[in-house]
This record gives structure tokens, sequence and C-alpha cells, in this order.
């Protein structure tokens, strides 16, 4: 019984963090509205698994690294008030690697919506 409440308590904490997220990063609201908006176009498109396989890999990604980016970005906060070119390259480097995540996510968005694109535009 105390390992499925400490299980609980931990989806419990994970949607906590999820909505702080939501709440608090205009960032992660940006990239959870154009997840809705591709879920609607495969939908749409009505999408192979392997295609919304690769759409939700790529979505997760950017997610996660804007969820670690500003996990950094509070950590680097609660640490120094001060101005600091470490704490400066600590922030650029995290934020970089959600701007990674953001345009493979474009590129995997475009090979996965190019044909059905094509496919409507030769009706």
């Amino acid at each position: 019984m105390k390992k499925i409440r400490s299980l609980m308590n931990s989806f419990k904490f994970a949607g906590q963090g999820f909505k702080a997220a939501f709440s608090n990063e205009r960032n992660f609201r940006i990239h959870c509205t154009m997840v809705v908006i591709v879920t609607i176009l495969g939908i749409v498109f009505n999408l192979s698994l392997l295609k919304w396989a690769l759409l939700f890999l790529a979505m997760g990604f950017v997610l996660v690294s804007e969820l670690v980016n500003t996990a950094g970005e509070t950590l680097v906060d609660m640490i120094t008030n001060e101005y600091s070119k470490e704490a400066k390259r600590v922030k650029d480097l995290s934020a970089a690697s959600v701007l990674v995540a953001a345009i493979a996510a474009v590129f995997v968005g475009i090979f996965v919506f190019v044909d059905p694109i094509l496919e409507l535009l030769k009706r």
C-alpha cells in the first residue's frame, strides 16, 4: 500500500510541475498549443502509426527540453540573484537545447506532413 501511495504522489507532483510550467511559462504554453494543433492536423490527415510515433517523440522531446530549461533557469535563479557569466552561460545553453529540439521537431513535422499536404493539393 505504501508503494502505491508513493507512486500516486509521484504522479501528483509531476502534475503539479506540469501545471506550474503551463501557468507560469509562456513558451511552454506555446509548445503545448503547437502539440494540440499538430495533433488535430494528424487526425485530419489520418496519419499512419509510424508518423504518429515520430510526431509524439518530437513533441515530447520539445516539451521535456522546455521543462528541463525551466528547471535549470529556476535553479540558477535560486542560487544567485547577481549577474554572473557562468549563470548566463547555463541559462543560454539550456535555452539552446530547447531551440535545437524545436528545430528538429519542425523538420519532423515537415517530413511527416509533406506527403499528405501534397496529396491534398493534387485533388
